[in-house]
């Protein structure tokens, strides 16, 4: 296994240097949520056909970048994400659970306020599943889910076999990988995965902290990967140390929440996703 780290790290390092991240190309798609809102997203394919696809589910602040040139663009965490699978023959499809509803973040608002919470999250990952097993070029026993935070506690909605609409659909996730989510709704309520579950956490994240998921993981067997003196956000190849004291949530309620990269966290996590999808994926 060290080995095949060792050469994966390698991997990330190289494309990591290469290009100040030239932009793959994205097309706009469209396609029916469950509670009939007309959901968009953005699709990444790679020259050939697809090793298998990942539906990759944003956070609380949506899919794109809010301030400087990236503005109004998929954020450099996405773009990041996006061309490394491209770049391994994988296709990417990142649905849009906020434009179509109106909704810009939710980072900002207080848990009990926010306008949508993990049923619609839940619903929009299960339609981007059957979206993508219609497509010609897709497989269906290759398509994996992935999330960050918001959108990994959307993994967790999305593959818990004790939702009624879950345990009735046909298809399933080949598997299933979530960045910081929040762990505590899953763990109070019984959360029993339908496919293979990891998570990729921060050991000193105090947004959505660790505690909770690595209880989940003991109760459910998940795969864990915990960083030491990772933050929540430490796989953004961008950015610098802060602390958001616009969020009302976390550890602290109204004493603001840390988020940093860490590019060894970050080096290592990615060679971890692409581990996990090539286990996954190998056997479909």
């Amino acid at each position: 296994m060290k080995g095949a780290f060792r050469s994966l790290l390698v991997l990330i390092a190289a494309l990591s240097a290469a290009a100040a991240w030239a932009a793959t190309s994205a097309q706009a798609v469209e396609f029916e949520g469950r509670d009939g809102t007309r959901l968009g997203g953005w699709l990444m394919l790679p020259p050939q056909a697809p090793q298998g696809t990942v539906v990759a589910l944003h956070g609380c602040g949506g899919l794109y970048a809010r301030t400087g040139r990236r503005q109004g663009q998929l954020n450099a965490r996405h773009q990041a994400m996006g061309e490394l699978l491209v770049e391994q023959g994988y296709a990417v499809l990142f649905p849009d659970s906020f434009t179509a509803r109106g909704v810009g973040e939710v980072c900002t608002q207080p848990l009990g306020n926010r306008p949508l919470n993990q049923v619609q999250r839940r619903h929009d990952a299960l339609a981007a599943l059957a979206w993508v097993a219609a497509q010609p070029w897709a497989d269906a026993r290759k398509i994996a889910v992935l999330g960050w935070s918001h959108g990994g506690s959307a993994v967790l909605s999305a593959t818990d076999a004790t939702h009624r609409e879950v345990a009735a659909e046909p298809l399933r996730f080949a598997t299933a990988i979530a960045f910081y989510p929040g762990c505590g709704a899953a763990l109070k309520s019984g959360y029993r995965p339908n496919t293979r579950l990891a998570m990729m956490l921060g050991a000193d994240d105090d947004w959505t902290p660790p505690g909770p998921c690595i209880e989940l993981a003991k109760a459910v067997g998940a795969e864990l990967e915990v960083y030491p003196g990772a933050v929540h956000d430490f796989d953004n190849p961008v950015g610098r140390p802060m602390l958001r004291t616009d969020v009302p949530n976390g550890v602290r309620p109204g004493q603001g929440v840390h988020v940093a990269p860490d590019p060894a966290a970050r080096a290592h996590s990615y060679a971890r996703v692409l581990e996990l999808l090539r286990q996954a994926f190998a056997h479909g």
